[in-house]
């Protein structure tokens, strides 16, 4: 059990519930927010990691938000938004890729640091409920999310709040396998999951590289490749093709189970302008009934969404 640091700093603050800190816990760097009740920002800073150290993490967060909390004079909310989830039948943090977190009760540890409830949820359903609340799926029912960065994931929000499920992995789009699968990508590239052919190995920006390098036999960076396809490269082209084409059967998936009111993408490789301009067309092709006006939009506070929508995990009531 984690140690309690006591003090009395934090009796002089007033608690304040209409003010939020967001965290997001990611494998190299710790992202601090903190948002007035209209959603203005008034402090971010980032920290590194303590990699490898689950107590180092707790701790770090803990010193984290009550620094800010002394900056700004008054007691907040906390969310935290982190690279796996929390299993609702063992209350341990499990699917986590920063895996000294794995096994772990994050949340009560955290919660017990901070003397408060401390609510977590998976990082991508942070990105939906970001977007669902002040971004580009405000006022929509039903977002999905999806982060396509160097893995992919993806997170559901409905009326502005996370659907996660009685599993605790609703959402987790990268680990189904890709769709309608031809000859040629059967049975797909290895994942970390243990199968092979998860959406995740062809949808992301290593996904991208790894299928370039396939055809090629030269290992480009993402933007490499599309700044070879701006220039006309044929085999380059030939990859960001195969990309939209999987973007599309993986989306159209989704569209078929969940038919969601918008689609909201972050993340690097949700930066290629082409996709916005290519993909939706083609859902057409792979969506039950061959109807689909699904909007497929960039996140509106880019990478500023997940540590965001840590935040909103206390919605304004």
């Amino acid at each position: 059990m984690l140690p309690v640091r006591k003090g009395t700093r934090r009796m002089a603050l007033r608690k304040d519930d209409s003010f939020r800190i967001g965290v997001d816990l990611g494998g190299t760097k710790i992202e601090f927010v903190a948002l007035e009740r209209d959603g203005a920002e008034l402090h971010r800073h980032r920290i590194a990691t303590p990699r490898h150290d689950y107590e180092g993490t707790v701790c770090a967060i803990a010193e984290g938000v009550k620094e800010m909390e002394k900056k700004l004079g008054r007691i907040a909310t906390v969310g935290v938004g982190i690279p796996g989830t929390v299993s609702t039948q063992t209350g341990l943090v499990k699917n986590a890729n920063s895996t000294w977190l794995n096994g772990k009760p994050f949340d009560k540890d955290l919660s017990r640091a901070l003397a408060r409830e401390v609510r977590c949820a998976n990082d991508a359903n942070c990105l939906a409920v970001s977007e669902a609340t002040d971004g580009a799926g405000a006022g929509k029912h039903v977002v999905f999310a999806v982060i396509l960065g160097t893995g992919c994931g993806g997170g559901i929000a409905v009326d502005g709040r996370v659907h996660s499920g009685s599993n605790g992995v609703a959402g987790e789009w990268g680990h189904n396998t890709l769709p309608w699968m031809r000859a040629d990508e059967f049975p797909g590239p290895p994942c970390y999951c243990g199968k092979n052919g998860c959406i995740e190995t062809w949808i992301s920006g290593t996904g991208l590289q790894k299928d370039y390098e396939r055809a090629t036999k030269t290992a480009l960076r993402g933007p490499e490749i599309l700044a070879r396809g701006e220039a006309g490269e044929p085999a380059a082209l030939a990859a960001l093709d195969r990309f939209e084409d999987r973007l599309a059967r993986g989306l159209a998936g989704v569209i078929n189970l969940l038919d969601p009111d918008v689609v909201v993408m972050g993340g690097g490789a949700s930066q290629i302008p082409r996709v916005y301009k290519n993909v939706p067309g083609r859902l057409k092709e792979y969506v039950f009934g061959k109807e689909a006006e699904t909007p497929l939009v960039p996140a509106k506070h880019g990478d500023s969404s997940g540590v965001r929508g840590a935040a909103w995990l206390w919605p304004l009531e």
